[in-house]
């Protein structure tokens, strides 16, 4: 799976019942994610979800979507580091259990199409933030307009 599809399903699936606080500590953990399309033996899944697994298509759920902002903080909740996911493409990364390595985010940056210097880290994690939300709010997750507007 790619590494979008992973956070992305990360995030789906803790909020599946958009209930953040219903998951459990640890359970970002892309180990004990269930194969794309399948179940949970907790709930069934929303219509945002069947997708969750997926790569982009740039397709939306408009019914049923994924209130981002309370799935990632209802996880930071549960974490003893205090990570700021709002703005570091690295802390989201952290707060959701994944590899957050810069080669991890070079790949990232070359499924999302990012088209600057990748040796310019700054730069593209900024650029590798804001593509992520917008992927998020573009493939039904609710995300806030702050998130997601392009600078």
């Amino acid at each position: 799976m790619s590494i979008f599809g992973t956070i992305m399903s990360a995030i789906f699936r803790h909020g599946s019942g958009s209930q953040p606080s219903q998951a459990s500590p640890g359970a970002g953990r892309t180990s004990a994610a269930p194969p794309s399309g399948s179940t949970s033996p907790q709930s069934a899944p929303t219509p945002a979800q069947s997708g969750a697994g997926a790569a982009p298509s740039g397709s939306t759920a408009t019914q049923g979507s994924v209130d981002v902002e309370a799935v990632l903080n209802g996880l930071a909740s549960q974490k003893k580091q205090k990570l700021d996911w709002r703005h570091s493409i690295v802390d989201l990364m952290k707060l959701l259990d994944l590899e957050s390595s810069l080669a991890a985010r070079k790949q990232l940056a070359q499924e999302l199409h990012y088209s600057g210097n990748t040796d310019d880290s700054a730069a593209m994690n900024i650029w590798l933030h804001k593509q992520v939300m917008i992927k998020l709010a573009e493939n039904g997750g609710k995300v806030p307009e702050d998130l997601r507007r392009v600078a």
